[in-house]
């Protein structure tokens, strides 16, 4: 759950398979602190908003069922017509809107039908609802961008230290170039298959389309690992460890510390959504 303040109301937003979802309850406050139920049932009723949201889940849904909505846009505009947004979500499959119990509930709908919504409400309130979304938005992403960063750069700084063990401890005097670069090359596959399960070359067999290599995709939690691997291979290679042990105790590592990072991750999105 995120929150903005859009002309003095707080709207909370809600994030559902990586898709934002905002509050049309809070929205409707705007108009009636009271009714605002009625409000999106006021909405719900009109034809143009209906058609709008049977294309948008047309495009969106694989599982909408049309034969109900062409039920509901038939009876649209009949004064005796009501539907309320738990009505459209069971009756059509829409994942557009969302009514969620609890705590935090509320009607909450997906950013594009969200906008149109405050449209209805108020064109100075949509506005403003957009230029809040956009500015959290941007915030979230250079947080995001300055994380991954940091991490990025402190597996850059631990691949300094492992590949100057590689260099004092494995690498004979007078090698020729080719074969110094294919020892560092079979080190750095020695924390990919610890980590990833995959060596640089079948990453990139498996994946011709993207740029990189393996460790640009990588996300935070296995960039912490990898630095960490990184620290404890150099310290393996100065004790003189063979490649194949050295591979076992870093891949019982990774698996122990991606682990961790997992349900440490989960528990704090767990915790900020409540």
């Amino acid at each position: 759950m995120n929150k903005i303040t859009v002309l003095d109301k707080e709207i909370e937003l809600y994030t559902k398979n990586k898709e934002d979802y905002i509050c049309l309850t809070d929205i409707a406050r705007y108009k009636d602190q009271e009714r605002s139920d009625y409000i999106i049932q006021n909405w719900l009723k009109n034809r143009n908003v209906i058609e709008f949201l049977g294309l948008w889940e047309t495009i969106n849904n694989p599982v909408f069922n049309p034969i109900e909505f062409d039920g509901f846009r038939k009876q649209a505009g009949l004064n005796s017509f009501i539907l309320t947004a738990k009505q459209w979500t069971e009756k059509t499959n829409a994942v557009g809107i969302i009514s969620k119990p609890g705590r935090y509930g509320g009607t909450y709908a997906h950013k594009d039908i969200a906008f149109e919504f405050a449209a209805w409400i108020s064109v100075e309130f949509k506005l403003f609802l957009i230029k809040e979304f956009q500015r959290l938005k941007a915030e979230e992403s250079e947080r995001k961008s300055l994380d991954w960063d940091i991490k990025r750069n402190l597996a850059k700084i631990n691949y300094h230290i492992h590949t100057d063990a590689i260099k004092r401890h494995l690498i004979p005097e007078k090698i020729s170039r080719n074969e110094e670069n294919l020892i560092y090359a079979t080190e750095a596959d020695i924390l990919n298959l610890a980590l990833f399960g995959l060596t640089a070359k079948e990453w990139r067999d498996q994946n011709p389309d993207l740029e990189g290599n393996i460790r640009d995709y990588a996300d935070v939690s296995q960039l912490v690992c990898l630095s960490n691997l990184e620290n404890l291979n150099a310290l393996f290679i100065k004790e003189n460890l063979d490649k194949a042990k050295r591979l076992e105790k870093l891949n019982n590592i990774a698996i122990e510390q991606m682990t961790l990072l997992t349900e440490s991750r989960n528990k704090l999105l767990a915790t900020n959504r409540k």
